[in-house]
């Protein structure tokens, strides 16, 4: 997966109405930027799914060392992603209320 830290960059430049693109106006980089937000938040909870998926499969059929090691890395991957999906969520909803914000202020 890609790593969020520039997408994160571009959501707290816009809450400060610093626009990374100066050729577009600012809302529309901003709706532009919630778009990649929450399709970048789509992509996470499908991995969320896929991991919890694998993690039940081999709570079933855990025979030795080698399958506890995969259920333990895949386990901290889940910490991961819910750590990164709840940041995501949480800058994006403000990023939606900045935006409201500068729209009715227009």
């Amino acid at each position: 997966m890609a790593d969020l830290a520039p997408l994160l960059e571009r959501i707290t430049g816009l809450l400060k109405n610093r626009s990374a693109d100066t050729g577009k106006p600012l809302v529309t980089e901003m709706e532009d930027t919630l778009t990649d937000g929450y399709a970048r938040a789509l992509q996470l909870e499908a991995e969320r799914l896929r991991l919890e998926r694998r993690i039940g499969e081999l709570a079933h059929s855990v025979d030795g060392p080698e399958e506890a090691d995969e259920l333990k890395a895949l386990a901290g991957r889940l910490r991961d992603v819910d750590a990164e999906l709840e940041r995501l969520r949480n800058r994006l909803g403000a990023l939606q209320k900045h935006l409201a914000s500068v729209r009715a202020a227009a």
